[in-house]
């Protein structure tokens, strides 16, 4: 059973980590303008942030993802240098999720608040059993990525506790997987579970007040 309940979860906001379209020229400058960005989204009140960089060897990828975690810890400890305005840092000392893409080890071994699988990640059922046997249920979610409504219902009964469902829209990180889901699609599929469902996929200002109404 999710440990989230939809119908009394608020909208969420899910930061999805992409080094690749950082301005820098070193690798490590890379790293840390990344982490830089992580924090400023903590600061600002993201709910979740998700580490989805999937060329990391899975060494690289720990160290990335702890210091995720630290330096979400408490958003109210943020320094001055922030690029995040008081007026828009988070009210409360409550601490963004950091999720691990795909690897369960890491998310598991630097207390994140979950891992997002991927259709080709270790199943959910298998994600969820590990879990509970290390008693680590209670705090710790897994979300998966599907693209139907069979494989919505199917990740349900495999355990996952939310679900991220697209492109809803167009996105030139999606091109290449064919045309867009659209809001139908997505519909379908929030109809289908019971589960928090997460669009992804040329989300916008303009067009998220819609993806809500789904």
């Amino acid at each position: 059973m999710s440990r989230l309940d939809k119908s009394r979860c608020a909208p969420l906001l899910c930061y999805v980590t992409d080094r690749r379209s950082l301005v820098a020229t070193e690798a490590a400058e890379t790293l840390k303008v990344l982490l830089q960005r992580i924090g400023d989204a903590a600061a600002a009140g993201l709910d979740w942030i998700q580490i989805r960089e999937k060329d990391l060897s899975g060494k690289e990828c720990s160290l990335l993802a702890l210091e995720a975690v630290q330096c979400t810890a408490n958003p109210a400890t943020r320094t001055a240098s922030s690029a995040v305005p008081p007026s828009r840092a988070r009210a409360s000392a409550a601490a963004a999720r950091i999720f691990v893409n795909d690897r369960l080890d890491v998310a598991l071994a630097v207390q994140a608040g979950g891992v997002h699988l991927g259709e080709k990640s270790l199943p959910a059922q298998e994600a969820r059993r590990l879990v509970v046997s290390l008693h680590r249920e209670k705090n710790f979610l897994i979300g998966v990525s599907c693209h139907s409504p069979e494989a919505a219902k199917a990740a349900e009964r495999g355990g996952a506790d939310y679900l991220f469902f697209g492109p809803v829209f167009a996105t030139p990180a999606k091109a290449a997987y064919g045309a867009p889901q659209g809001l139908e699609r997505l519909a379908e599929v929030c109809r289908a579970v019971s589960l928090p469902v997460l669009a992804i996929g040329g989300i916008t200002l303009d067009n998220c007040a819609a993806c809500l109404s789904a």
